[in-house]
């Protein structure tokens, strides 16, 4: 997988490939990293990359030139890469909320060979013309405003490595992770087995394989039920099976001792 990162603050983006889950898949060759500084296509003396907006108003726009350059050649670098095809993503407030689906449908785009194009805006925003004329897509990581868009595309490049075969120690831990099936993750525990009175749940304990997965299951149900209810509608509700399930095993709270 090949990512490029067109940004003004390269120097946020790079730690991303030396630490971690996403550290060490690049070490070890699962993913290339490159970013590109717009300022880099640009002769003016103060390197300038953007300007007043038309029609008045706050702030500054990000100028489509520079932008323009710094997309072709990471299209260039991605073909002798080799990549077959590149795709251009915008972080932005306006565009698609980023989903677990959106993450898999991107990734089974490298799959093909498709390297991909991450532009992390500043400033007020971005010459629509620019968008119109080479950006695929745009992809909000939430219904916030962050000053730029660094921070969304690190999150989504480290989404996106997760789900590299090899990139995970454990790669079972990837299919139960929150979302993977439409639910919010099971609550987890570790040693000790008592800790200040809070007692684990003894299913956890029995060695039941069957049982365990079946109280993990009813504790995403009731999870997702209680604080993610959406995610409950958009599969379409309940089913009479999964009902019953969390009658079986309650929401459950740890004992006391």
């Amino acid at each position: 997988m090949r990512i490029d990162v067109i940004t003004l603050f390269p120097e946020m983006i790079e730690p991303i490939g030396a630490f971690g889950v996403v550290g060490r898949a690049r070490l070890n060759g699962l993913w290339a990293l490159n970013t590109i500084n717009p300022r880099d296509f640009v002769h003016d003396p103060h390197k300038t990359v953007d300007d007043r907006p038309y029609g008045g108003g706050p702030g500054m726009v990000m100028l489509a030139s520079p932008l323009r350059e710094a997309v072709w050649s990471a299209r260039d670098a991605q073909r002798a890469h080799p990549c077959t095809h590149s795709h251009v993503i915008y972080l932005s407030p306006s565009g698609a909320r980023l989903t677990h689906e959106k993450v898999i449908s991107l990734y089974r785009k490298t799959e093909t060979g498709t390297g991909l194009i991450l532009l992390a805006g500043r400033y007020e925003g971005v010459d629509e013309r620019f968008l119109a004329q080479e950006v695929d897509e745009e992809i909000s990581i939430g219904d916030f405003v962050v000053s730029g868009g660094e921070l969304p595309a690190l999150l989504l490049m480290d989404a996106l490595v997760r789900q590299i075969p090899g990139a995970l120690n454990d790669a079972a831990s990837k299919e139960e992770e929150s979302f993977t099936r439409g639910l919010l993750d099971y609550p987890h525990y570790t040693r000790p087995e008592n800790y200040r009175g809070m007692i684990v749940p003894e299913v956890l304990r029995s060695g039941h394989h069957g049982e365990i997965a079946r109280w993990r299951l009813a504790q995403s149900l009731h999870r997702t039920l209680s604080r993610r209810p959406d995610l409950i509608d958009a599969r379409g509700g309940l089913s009479d099976a999964e009902k019953a399930l969390m009658k079986e095993y309650p929401p459950e709270i740890p004992l006391k001792t």
